[in-house]
């Protein structure tokens, strides 16, 4: 079996998480189409993974997948002739088909941005010699708006690279994918370790759906693997997770919060499932959504931002919004 292929459906097609299926559907939408996506998620969300999952539902599916640390370019890669060195072999790799994720691109020295510009398919049938000719994916944890705001960041390359932009949600606002992650995760670990699948308690499962999971996808994938290498779900919970987590999985009371908090807390949990809810019996159209939710369209996408799905690309959901 192959495991990543396997963590790619298991991220999509087998989500329970309406944010998660809304965004299966754009990426078939997308997937098929040459247009630049930017990726804006927080570390750990799985952004290697949507990127893959556009590759592979792409016609380029059969040809190679490069993935280009932004943070390890040089304008010399841009530059260097195709002779036999370092940076002409990145940049020989740069120029051949298939799909290409340039990873964290904020990160990406401001001498390089105007270079990977020029380096940029700028939308003709063709790109010239010295272009790139892969299909453009680009991943962020940043928000890159306010890095153009911060002189940071160069707003031709951001919407150069912006055609169409997908915020993936954190675990925290997916928290009804925490089992199916855990268990799938647990599977994995065992079968690497040669162990068998551990089967957690539904006291531990209920407090891992509870946790906020600041490191995301990561944080999970090392809880797992440290319940499987000891055999022992409290014990390595406890070895890993901050008091928040462990101390209510011993029995001692959680943190106090006052009862104005808790009801504020439940009141934005509410509203985030019934907006992703309405949104999903919609087939996606914000502006259907916003009238069934009787709010308007501008109050849904500010919503929408607050809880990580807003979208600063129209093109795409307009499509929807026609139809």
């Amino acid at each position: 079996m192959n495991s990543e292929h396997s963590l790619d459906n298991l991220f999509f097609v087998e989500s329970v998480s309406p944010a998660v299926r809304g965004l299966e559907r754009i990426i078939e939408e997308i997937a098929p189409t040459d247009i630049p996506v930017l990726l804006v998620g927080e570390s750990g969300t799985g952004k290697e993974v949507m990127a893959l999952r556009i590759h592979r539902l792409s016609k380029r599916r059969n040809e190679p997948f490069h993935k280009v640390a932004c943070t390890a370019l040089s304008p010399e890669v841009f530059e260097t002739p195709l002779r036999e060195n370092g940076e002409a072999e990145k940049r020989h790799e740069l120029l051949r088909a298939g799909t290409v994720l340039f990873d964290e691109v904020s990160e990406l020295d401001q001498p390089c941005q105007p270079k990977l510009l020029h380096f940029l398919p700028d939308g003709e049938a063709l790109p010239h010699e010295g272009q790139l000719h892969a299909r453009v994916i680009s991943a962020t944890r940043r928000d890159l708006e306010e890095e153009i705001k911060a002189r940071r960041f160069r707003e031709e390359l951001y919407y150069r690279l912006n055609g169409v932009s997908l915020h993936l949600p954190p675990i925290r606002h997916r928290r009804e994918d925490v089992p199916l992650l855990m268990n799938f995760l647990l599977a994995k670990f065992a079968a690497q370790f040669g162990r068998p699948v551990p089967t957690l308690s539904d006291q531990t499962m209920r407090e891992l759906m509870e946790y906020s999971w600041p490191g995301n996808i990561r944080q999970l994938e090392n809880a797992a693997k440290k319940i499987v290498a000891l055999s022992d779900e409290h014990l390595a919970l406890d070895d890993f997770q901050p008091v928040a987590l462990h101390s209510s999985l011993d029995g001692a009371p959680p943190a106090r919060i006052s009862l104005k908090q808790a009801a504020r807390a439940a009141s934005r949990e509410a509203e985030r499932d019934l907006i992703l809810k309405t949104l999903e019996r919609t087939r996606w159209n914000r502006k259907r959504a916003a009238k069934e939710l009787q709010i308007s369209y501008k109050a849904l996408l500010y919503k929408l931002k607050q809880i990580g799905m807003g979208d600063s690309e129209d093109s795409l959901s307009s499509q929807g919004e026609r139809g």
